[in-house]
């Protein structure tokens, strides 16, 4: 058991609390304080235990959240208290969660930290909506970039992107849409490349639109999300009717 000074930065998975790991259930069950952002579902707050004192940070795409800084504050702050701290994040705290930055705050102030990984979106949405991220003949690699990197123009990597043979995956790219369109058209994409947007991915609310490039920015625009976007872009996409059509056979048998 972890010392009563300490910070687990836990990775809360895309949302359906099945997918949480044994050790975040038990880091979430042992804790003092719960520092936690919107993205957690629902059904995940909802096994923190009665007693447990929960703080809402925000850090939600398109809403009003905390500072980051304020965020270190508190950790810092309430292990100092003498509680154990779970900061819970969804997906995993290293990819695309500020758990870096998080972790290296508590190590210069000498607080002992810990880290559970989680079962990222681009993971956890893709097996959900039946998305191979890679398959053998249509996609080697996959790319996880994030939509904030659009802004101010100083992401500089589209034609890296741009690559045949790979899967892309933008976490928070919704409200970029009309600039990931352009961009990778500019770059030689064709306007064909299939694209599938998961909203809500692995939770009952879970609902996919398949577009294409050329159209991403209108299908995006007709979309008024109540939950987190997820977009995954590649010939992988096209799979999904495959598969479906297979699973929706199987259960009808």
């Amino acid at each position: 058991m972890t010392s009563p000074i300490h910070v687990t930065l836990v990775g809360a998975g895309p949302g359906d609390p099945e997918l949480l790991t044994l050790k975040a259930l038990r880091a979430i069950e042992r804790a003092d304080v719960v520092v936690y952002d919107s993205l957690v579902s629902p059904d995940i707050l909802a096994l923190i235990p009665t007693g447990v004192k929960r703080i809402e940070m925000g850090k939600r795409c398109g809403r009003a959240s905390a500072r980051q800084e304020d965020i270190c504050t508190l950790l810092v702050r309430l292990a100092r208290a003498g509680n154990r701290v779970v900061r819970l994040k969804g997906g995993d705290p290293f990819i695309f969660g500020r758990g870096g930055e998080e972790a290296l705050v508590l190590r210069r102030h000498h607080i002992p930290f810990s880290v559970v990984p989680g079962i990222t979106a681009a993971l956890g949405c893709a097996a959900s909506a039946l998305v191979p991220l890679t398959h053998r003949g249509v996609a080697r690699a996959v790319t996880l970039v994030t939509g904030h990197l659009q802004q101010g123009g100083e992401f500089k990597g589209w034609s890296a992107l741009a690559q045949a043979g790979q899967t892309l995956v933008f976490y928070m790219g919704l409200e970029q849409a009309a600039v990931i369109q352009q961009q990778l058209l500019a770059a030689d994409c064709p306007d064909s490349l299939p694209v599938a947007l998961i909203e809500s991915g692995t939770t009952a609310a879970q609902h996919i639109t398949t577009t294409e490039l050329g159209r991403l920015a209108a299908t995006a625009a007709g979309l008024p999300p109540s939950g987190p976007v997820l977009m995954i872009m590649g010939e992988v996409v096209r799979l999904r009717a495959g598969l479906t059509t297979t699973l929706e056979a199987l259960a009808v048998a």
